[in-house]
């Protein structure tokens, strides 16, 4: 039974995550993306509010923590996931996820900058393929740089892996531990909830609520069920079953979903120098991250 919840949870984690960036892609479609954005947080935080009510559990957390989590919530949440949410209105799903990608690359770099991490030659060969992979990313689309909507779109999605980055090296700068999970979650959405719901309503030109699709509020609402409550649910139990290196491999895993979902659902194309640039990325980020744990099954001791 346990290694059917495993089984579960890793699958849940692996698919629900490779889709977001397609469900992205489709709420964007008539739902400007700060809308689409701030209703997913907002609607996550009322779930777990939801689930901290039924349990008794709903408290305040005081100030110093609520601190942390508004930071881990503008530089994750706002930042990261926002930007790249508003990217997907102007590059396409399987580009967002596959720079998206790179984030651990920033990661690594900005932890050895601050003394967290060594480089070494191993990381500069991942190195050298994450960048020969970009190479190939914008081999034959470089012209398309000289449209301004999609040159923003990209710079989003830069700004958006160094948002994620920088919450990362935060959170193991710093150590924070979480007691309750559930509970600073509840704080994290519906700070960025509110936060970009008020960036909607400033920055968007045309919400028309009566242009907004079926299927882009249904995408919607799958990004805030799923893709913010159940995912990261399914990813805390793995956590608890097997080692943190191990659970980083479903990033790569739902890379590759993304972009073949991207190609056989948007019809997205999937040039060959674009597979070429995801194995190069994939395989940098890999090489960078390899840790000789990462294939040995971590022990868990019970609690009688």
């Amino acid at each position: 039974m346990k290694n059917y919840k495993l089984t579960l949870a890793i699958f849940t984690v692996a698919i629900v995550w490779g889709t977001t960036f397609l469900a992205i892609r489709v709420a964007v479609e008539t739902i400007p993306g700060w809308f689409v954005a701030g209703i997913r947080q907002f609607l996550a935080a009322i779930i777990m509010l939801i689930i901290l009510l039924y349990k008794n559990e709903f408290k305040w957390i005081g100030w110093k923590n609520l601190g942390y989590q508004l930071i881990f919530s503008s530089l994750m949440l706002i930042v990261a996931n926002g930007m790249t949410t508003v990217a997907e209105e102007e590059v396409t799903s399987s580009l967002a996820s596959l720079i998206s990608a790179c984030s651990p690359i920033v990661v690594f770099l900005g932890s050895v900058a601050i003394g967290l991490q060594k480089f070494s030659l191993k990381a500069l060969f991942g190195l050298i393929l994450c960048f020969s992979g970009v190479l190939f990313i914008f081999w034959d689309g470089i012209e398309d740089l000289a449209n301004p909507d999609y040159r923003l779109g990209v710079i989003f999605l830069l700004i958006a892996i160094l948002g994620w980055a920088a919450g990362t090296i935060f959170t193991k700068k710093l150590n924070i531990q979480s007691k309750n999970i559930t509970l600073n979650l509840f704080y994290q959405f519906i700070f960025a909830g509110v936060i970009q719901l008020c960036f909607a309503f400033s920055f968007s030109e045309n919400y028309n609520f009566e242009n907004w699709s079926i299927k882009s509020i249904s995408a919607m609402i799958y990004l805030a069920v799923f893709g913010s409550v159940a995912a990261f649910f399914a990813f805390h139990y793995a956590l608890t079953k097997i080692s943190p290196v191990q659970v980083s491999i479903l990033a790569y895993i739902n890379t590759i979903i993304s972009i073949f979902l991207s190609w056989l659902i948007l019809d997205e194309k999937i040039s060959a120098k674009f597979i070429v640039a995801a194995v190069l990325i994939i395989a940098g980020v890999f090489i960078i991250n390899y840790k000789p744990e990462l294939f040995k099954r971590k022990k868990v001791e019970e609690k009688a």
